[in-house]
């Protein structure tokens, strides 16, 4: 069955979220993309009546989240209908959004209304992009004139912006576009980010790592904005030296999706990714390729958001005093500013041992202790 690419673009109050569809739609339908728009739920049910504070906000949010998922569900089997080869569906904020919007039991008992779990509904799309909203760090610009639905002040449209960070935080391809540059450099970041995930022209990974000091782990758990996530990753057979190809199930609770990477480094901070989304039994079927010269790689993935920065930080069985640190980047000359709980041993972008790739080559106790 064909794969439809599925993103959402989400943000916080005046992000900038409805100039950006439009120009999602121009931009990528001159590229040859047929770009298919699943309108804003929320938006839609308010303004047709049935809004939050009619009757309970818990009632609402379960008939948001069922019509969001069936709304999906419907444009993305007509979607793969069309038979067409680049199709991108496009929704305006996505499931997690209504987690912002409600307390921890009655977001649990919305997402068992629709009988799945948080990380399958999460993960369900294959990228998400944040623009963050005019409040924090454009605040001249704040405006809520321009839709009927929205009704936040300064203070609440920041707290609210870092609420949906919250909830996304953990999400494999999860981007946030912050207000450093005016407003139309920001909506060009943007379409740079998905033309880079979908791969147009290359798929562009830019990143640093560092070797940390172990961090406090129910610290970390506590925060609002930090996600855990379990990881097993396996590398394949690749047939070049050049090429490196693994898969990961990647998930907590039980619950995971599956997903094949393919790697050709272009230097130590640059390469060219491609992702794509398994089934399970892809997943099984692919590990029947697996490079036995290599260990499988067991680990737990804190990732973080700071600032505008996605933090990831992994936490390995083997390693009792460290960690590693992963910062991905717009640009390689961007400068970083990491949480003041992290303490840097040394940066590792550039030393080849401390790629997964080599930690599964090697006796693990070796490197981070």
């Amino acid at each position: 069955m064909q794969h439809i690419p599925k993103i959402v673009i989400t943000g916080g109050p005046c992000g900038g979220k409805s100039t950006a569809l439009s120009k999602i739609e121009k931009h990528f339908s001159m590229i040859g993309y047929r770009v298919v728009f699943v309108n804003e739920t929320a938006t839609e049910m308010i303004l047709n009546g049935a809004a939050p504070w009619v009757g309970t906000n818990a009632n609402f949010q379960q008939a948001l989240l069922g019509l969001q998922t069936f709304k999906e569900n419907i444009y993305s089997s007509w979607a793969r209908g069309l038979g067409e080869e680049k199709v991108l569906l496009v929704c305006d904020r996505g499931a997690l959004d209504n987690k912002a919007y409600m307390t921890r039991e009655d977001f649990v008992a919305a997402v068992k209304s629709v009988h799945t779990n948080e990380i399958e509904l999460r993960d369900n799309y294959d990228a998400v992009f944040h623009l963050v909203t005019a409040a924090n760090g454009a605040a001249e610009f704040y405006t809520t004139e321009n839709n009927q639905a929205r009704t936040e002040t300064v203070e609440q449209a920041i707290e609210l912006d870092n609420k949906l960070i919250a909830a996304w935080t953990g999400h494999p391809h999860f981007r946030v576009i912050d207000n450093s540059t005016d407003f139309e450099v920001k909506i060009n970041r943007l379409l740079s980010e998905i033309a880079s995930f979908l791969g147009e022209p290359e798929p562009m990974e830019i990143e640093r790592k560092y070797l940390i000091d172990m961090p406090d782990l129910s610290m970390l758990e506590s925060l609002p904005n930090c996600t855990t996530v379990e990881i097993i990753q396996t590398y394949l057979c690749s047939g070049s030296p050049e090429i490196e190809v693994r898969v990961r199930q990647r998930g907590k609770d039980g619950h995971f999706i599956f997903v094949e990477t393919t790697k050709r480094r272009l230097s130590n901070i640059k390469r060219v990714e491609t992702e794509r989304r398994l089934s399970k039994d892809e997943y099984l079927a692919l590990l029947m390729n697996v490079d036995t010269t290599l260990k499988q790689i067991r680990k737990t993935r804190y990732c973080l958001s700071h600032g505008n920065f996605y933090l990831e930080i992994d936490v390995f069985p083997f390693w009792q005093k460290t960690a590693l640190l992963e910062v991905e980047l717009a640009d390689e000359r961007q400068e970083i500013f990491l949480p003041n709980f992290i303490k840097v041993a040394r940066e590792v972008t550039d030393d080849l041992n401390y790629t997964n790739h080599s930690i599964a080559s090697v006796v693990p106790q070796g490197l981070g202790e």
